[in-house]
């Protein structure tokens, strides 16, 4: 099993934002995108090099599409590269993720309490 430390880049475009050396998240889902990229990762959906590369890639189509003052998300980036890693590994089908989406926000609110 390869280690946390040996595919996620320290530096450049695709490093993670950090803080005195530990990962940073500014919201929770980020830190759950981080871990289901890892651990899709791990279990053999795709290979980590492919994924770093369409990350590099998303955060150069972020920075050619926005303008100065824009807010920056990394995390935003890195969802944009793991659904295209798992749309060109055939994993997710095109489509499915706004679908799922839209199911979601159709739910009405406390849907899944009954008390």
């Amino acid at each position: 099993m390869t280690s946390l430390a040996a595919v996620l880049d320290v530096d450049g475009p695709g490093a993670p934002p950090r803080s005195n050396g530990e990962l940073l998240f500014a919201e929770p889902w980020e830190s759950r995108a981080f871990g289901l990229a890892l651990a899709l990762h791990a279990g053999g959906a795709y290979e980590w090099e492919e994924f770093r590369r369409e990350l590099i890639a998303a955060v150069a189509d972020w920075e050619r599409d926005h303008g100065e003052g824009e807010p920056w998300n990394y995390y935003r980036c890195w969802l944009t590269a793991l659904e295209r890693v798992l749309t060109g590994d055939g994993v997710l089908v095109p489509g499915a993720r706004e679908a799922r989406a839209r199911e979601l926000a159709a739910r009405p609110d406390g849907h899944d309490h009954g008390h």
